[in-house]
């Protein structure tokens, strides 16, 4: 039996940076998904004693003889499958010498804590069991798209759909969500995978994902809430990179170089974040009201995108895709840390494709990448497919 899930990346939609100093920030799930499959070894099969991890997208394949695997784990990790555990300094170590080994090309070094944070999640949640991992995602790394927290929720849900400590219908055809408490669980152990990647993750991508819909979140506390607007945004990835952690220090600067200034900068976010999730809660029975929901969402977005370029987080990559969509009489801001990574353009419902087309390729044509996706669907989800 193959075990297939697949976990949605994430959008902020209103309120990145200023949630750093206590405003309200609204994300949601996107319909971009990170797929894992995973196949257990039968006895019968060549490499019946290892543990293989393929990575589709990169070319990449990884694989480890059981026996290392359970050298580099020596106080058993004991399938803690129900306890959510964090890696351990003595795990850490023997994790990174297993992905030492692994002699990843320089260029995709960046791998190497997402393969970290598969082997302590397998290896907790499994144990020793040799299998074929199989890992592909329509979502780009590093661009701020929670490319990684999706990673974690798929594994996470994949490993546990086989385990005791989660109940789910084997026999049910097609994608099918988890319940409530089985999420709690996956979205515990994705936090751990996040953890070896990030250092200090907030903690929100792997919601988004697992949970799907919008999330408010405000000093900490999350608040999960159903969408009842299907809103659709195209999304261009600039492929700068960019430095999350140096772009939160400069608006901090900012901050203390201009308090007062800052200070209602921060309290309008605030409002604009809140505004936004009554609107994204509001019914919208007919065309013109939905019309009306989506100009809402546009303004809010531009007052939004404003008040980070005065955070001092745009770029000249976003001001390009700015100028581009305006052209076209749509509304974009950034998503996440800015300097780069990701802007987020409203794609109202009424729209031709054609103008879609032509911003697609004009923006192409400036060397970016382009999504469409719709906004605040299901979280995670899994579905079996029995080999004959």
């Amino acid at each position: 039996m193959e075990v297939k899930s697949r976990a949605p990346g994430k959008i902020i939609l209103a309120g990145e940076h200023a949630v750093v100093h206590g405003s309200t920030a609204v994300a949601s799930s996107i319909d971009l998904y990170t797929y894992v499959s995973l196949r257990f070894s039968t006895p019968s099969s060549d490499n019946d004693e290892s543990l293989r991890l393929v990575l589709k997208d990169t070319g990449l394949e990884f694989s480890w003889p059981i026996s290392r695997i359970r050298e580099a784990f020596p106080e058993s990790v004991a399938l803690l499958s129900s306890k959510p555990t964090s890696c351990s300094v003595e795990c850490t170590k023997a994790i990174a010498s297993l992905v030492e080994q692994l002699n990843i090309p320089e260029a995709k070094i960046g791998l190497a804590s997402g393969v970290s944070a598969f082997l302590w999640l397998y290896s907790s949640i499994q144990g020793f069991k040799p299998a074929t991992v199989v890992v592909t995602s329509e979502l780009p790394l590093g661009s701020g798209l929670g490319s990684s927290a999706a990673l974690c929720v798929a594994l996470a849900a994949a490993l546990l759909a086989v385990t005791d400590s989660v109940s789910v219908d084997v026999n049910h055809k097609g994608w099918h969500t988890f319940g409530e408490k089985e999420l709690d669980l996956v979205n515990k152990w994705a936090l751990e995978g996040e953890k070896i990647i990030h250092g200090k993750p907030s903690g929100i991508d792997n919601t988004v994902s697992a949970y799907g819909n919008i999330i408010s979140f405000k000093s900490g506390n999350l608040t999960r809430m159903k969408s009842n607007v299907s809103l659709k945004m195209l999304i261009t990835n600039t492929k700068v990179g960019r430095n999350t952690k140096a772009l939160v220090a400069g608006v901090s600067e900012r901050m203390l170089r201009h308090p007062d200034a800052m200070a209602f900068v921060f309290s309008a976010v605030d409002s604009i974040s809140k505004e936004l999730t009554t609107v994204l809660h509001s019914p919208t029975p007919d065309e013109l009201s939905v019309t009306e929901m989506e100009e809402k969402v546009e303004e809010l977005m531009e007052m939004n995108q404003g008040l980070l370029q005065s955070m001092g987080v745009s770029h000249a990559t976003i001001e390009t895709v700015l100028r581009t969509t305006l052209k076209y009489k749509l509304a974009s801001k950034l998503t996440g840390a800015g300097g780069g990574g990701c802007v987020l353009t409203l794609l109202p419902t009424l729209l031709s494709a054609t103008v879609v087309d032509k911003v697609i390729a004009e923006l192409e044509s400036s060397g970016f990448q382009c999504f469409i996706a719709g906004i605040g669907g299901n979280g995670v989800e899994i579905s079996f497919e029995h080999s004959s």
